[in-house]
């Protein structure tokens, strides 16, 4: 019971918020939070990063650029631990290169949200729902050169968030969603007192259809997103190197507005919403915001990252995320290390909230787990 109490109190907090502030909400949020420790420690980055086996979510491009020939990944995210302790997010990822230029992988990811007991009066024996969502996707990817690749990924998304109340039937939500990214990764440069590696990236995410629990029911936008980023890798030495990253995200998903010129966004409004088609609303998520560029400018969030490696057997990372407080309020900073033996490697991270709206993953600790195997491949 606590449990649906906070989910309900959630809920109604965004969409307070989102009449308030005009927050962008969409269907299927967990495709959204960073599903690995690496890039949980670097400010939820992972764009222009180096490959590693969770690319899938961040780059798929990556990938192709990948120095093994197979990499597994597993990871598994608390959330709310503050206040129930099964709900989560499990990640779970497998690469494979397929020559010298191209690589595909696939991955899982699955959010429940624990046990939820429903009942109708207070004497009434309660029935135990299960409510999750998952994806499972492929991907992709090929060197168009020896420094760019790109890379198309596929998306199968369902949700089964309905919770049953007797008086209909709920179903699961199901869509489709393909991804399109790429990467560039310089020659290893020599300056004056060190080396070093140019990196950047994109990638448009979660392309597709909205989510309908229902029929006639209310149509919801799936986290179409926009993410680019650049970064350079210092090579001090043959054992020390420092890399400092940077990263965009821009939902292409409507903001939410007042349509019929009444001073509250209503349910006439909203229903002008829904008809608004995804592909509609990618190109109108550009110039839709009410207050100009200013409010565009405040949808496009931020993340600085860095992260220092040792023989690449030991990591440390920070990073920081930030979002304007009027759009949804995630400002946190993170920390990060990773260890690396043979094959395997472990990655933990942390998060501080530097925002006064709580995060749900505040004071979470983190971790993964990767194994990198089979032939090795050298990039210049």
């Amino acid at each position: 019971m606590k449990k649906l109490i906070v989910l309900i109190t959630l809920i109604c907090v965004v969409k307070v918020s989102a009449q308030q502030e005009r927050v962008i909400t969409t269907a299927v949020p967990f495709l959204t939070i960073s599903g690995d420790a690496r890039a949980s420690g670097m400010g939820d980055m992972g764009v222009a990063t180096s490959v590693d086996a969770f690319s899938q979510q961040w780059n798929p491009a990556k990938y192709a650029f990948s120095e093994r020939k197979s990499m597994i990944g597993a990871s598994y995210t608390p959330f709310l631990e503050n206040v129930v302790s099964d709900i989560g997010l499990l990640s779970a990822t497998f690469s494979n290169k397929l020559d010298e230029t191209s690589a595909f992988a696939v991955g899982i990811r699955y959010f429940s949200l624990g046990e939820i007991e429903l009942r109708q009066t207070i004497n009434e024996e309660g029935t135990l729902v299960k409510p999750n969502e998952f994806a499972i996707d492929g991907s992709y990817s090929l060197k168009l050169s020896e420094t760019f690749s790109m890379a198309v990924g596929g998306r199968f998304i369902s949700s089964n968030l309905r919770l049953q109340d007797g008086t209909q039937d709920s179903q699961a939500a199901n869509a489709f969603a393909v991804d399109i990214a790429g990467f560039f990764q310089s020659r290893e440069v020599a300056y004056n007192n060190f080396d070093g590696r140019w990196r950047a990236g994109f990638n448009i995410s979660n392309l597709g259809g909205s989510l309908q629990y229902d029929e006639g029911g209310q149509e919801n936008f799936l986290p179409t997103n926009l993410r680019f980023g650049a970064g350079f890798d210092f090579i001090l030495d043959a054992d020390n190197v420092v890399g400092i990253y940077s990263e965009f995200n821009k939902l292409l998903v409507p903001t939410p507005r007042d349509f019929n010129g009444d001073g509250v966004i209503d349910s006439a409004d909203n229903d002008i919403y829904q008809n608004i088609s995804f592909f509609s609303g990618v190109f109108e998520s550009f110039g839709d915001a009410p207050d100009g560029f200013s409010e565009e400018l405040k949808e496009v969030t931020w993340s600085l990252g860095t992260e220092y490696r040792y023989q690449d057997a030991f990591m440390l990372r920070a990073g920081y995320f930030n979002e304007s407080p009027v759009k949804g309020s995630r400002q946190f900073a993170t920390i990060g290390a990773g260890f690396k033996f043979k094959s395997a490697q472990i990655d933990l991270s942390y998060l501080f909230s530097t925002a006064q709206v709580r995060n749900p993953l505040e004071n979470t600790l983190r971790f993964s787990l990767t194994f990198n195997f089979g032939e090795e491949f050298y990039n210049d």
